[in-house]
């Protein structure tokens, strides 16, 4: 990154750097703030909003058709889980005009207690919604790997696609909101350096899935109902891949650049990318789904049944669940804050014999 000051009455210090440019970076200083340009928060633009109120819409048309079709949705029956029928419209609908409201407010200076009201509502419909496809972790799964000889329903995962991607515009629109209407939240310097209880909790996500293997082996690895082969072995891989190489690599510094112990990369930056997507993915379908699972579990225990009674020839304790399901929810909380803050921490990454400083933020 090189630095071009050329200073005048009313000028920013500039910046030759294509990714700096856009906002504010650590390091550098202002003389002024300019709307839409350094030191203004992001805000949801116009076609963010338009696409989000179209792609809901759709949906909620898509669900009124969805409504007449007599198919297999998942192996539970429905495609969703909770927003069944008309639920799912009023959701959707409700989903709208908070998109709308924010848009509105956000043109303006609205009062702390209506920006409140709009974003929490925002971010619940999101949250909603993405525990109403809580299923979505059956279809990745099932769907890269189809050896593992689970179900696999491609209109109900289509639905179920649809309902993430839901859930995400309406959570982008909201977090954009919140940043707009919230001072300058948008200008804080992302940290240099993981801070301390990010690393625990990445640390965590490792032990959960540790206590998850062990629950595994109490019961006998001849209870796992996946079928074997080289779907199974590639599960296997992917599942200590995902349970302890991921969590590590989000909270330490080799997960930024490449280690010494590695040839022909050493000190260059890790894709970042790579580490973000598979970071969010699986750590927002893993909370979403052992989520809802986790509160259908206290839910039948308060009523005095089993969670899990014996079907499909698969016999396995209740104390199992209790187990194995709070891990995953751990599990995957972990990866969330974990990629998180890997969004944000700026890396410094030498390439050849020649160190360039570079600042990245998402």
């Amino acid at each position: 990154m090189s630095f071009s000051p050329a200073w005048g009455a009313n000028s920013l210090l500039r910046v030759r750097c294509r990714r700096c440019s856009p906002g504010y970076r650590h390091g550098m200083s202002t003389a002024a703030a300019v709307p839409g340009t350094l030191g203004s928060p992001a805000r949801p633009r116009r076609w963010l909003t338009v696409l989000t109120v179209v792609w809901l819409a759709g949906y909620a048309v898509a669900r009124l058709g969805l409504t007449v079709v007599d198919v297999p949705m998942s192996a539970m029956g429905p495609d969703l889980v909770m927003l069944t029928g008309s639920s799912g419209i009023v959701v959707l609908v409700l989903a709208i005009g908070a998109v709308v409201a924010q848009f509105l407010l956000q043109r303006g200076r609205p009062a702390r207690v209506s920006r409140l009201t709009v974003a929490i509502a925002g971010a619940g419909i999101a949250a909603t919604l993405m525990g109403a496809a809580a299923l979505i972790l059956l279809d990745l799964v099932s769907g890269v790997l189809p050896g593992l000889g689970m179900d696999f329903q491609p209109l109900g995962a289509l639905s179920r696609l649809g309902c993430v991607v839901a859930a995400s515009l309406v959570a982008l629109h909201t977090w954009r909101f919140w940043n707009a209407t919230h001072g300058d939240l948008g200008d804080r310097p992302p940290p240099r350096e993981t801070p301390g209880w990010v690393v625990a909790v990445g640390y965590a996500a490792v032990a959960a899935c540790l206590v998850r293997l062990a629950a595994q082996l109490v019961v006998g690895l001849d209870t796992n109902p996946l079928t074997g082969g080289p779907s199974m072995i590639v599960f296997e891989v992917g599942f200590l891949l995902a349970g302890i190489l991921l969590p590590l690599a989000l909270v330490h510094r080799w997960g930024r650049i490449w280690p010494a112990w590695v040839p022909l990369l050493r000190g260059r930056r890790v894709p970042r990318r790579l580490l973000i997507g598979c970071g969010s993915v699986l750590g927002v379908t893993m909370v979403a789904y052992f989520g809802v699972m986790t509160g259908q579990m206290v839910l039948e225990r308060l009523q005095g049944r089993n969670p899990f009674p014996p079907s499909g020839g698969l016999d396995l304790p209740e104390p199992f669940f209790w187990v194995s399901v709070p891990a995953y929810l751990v599990w995957g909380v972990g990866l969330v804050i974990g990629t998180l803050s890997y969004a944000r921490v700026s890396t410094t990454v030498r390439i050849g014999s020649a160190p360039a400083e570079r600042v990245e933020k998402s």
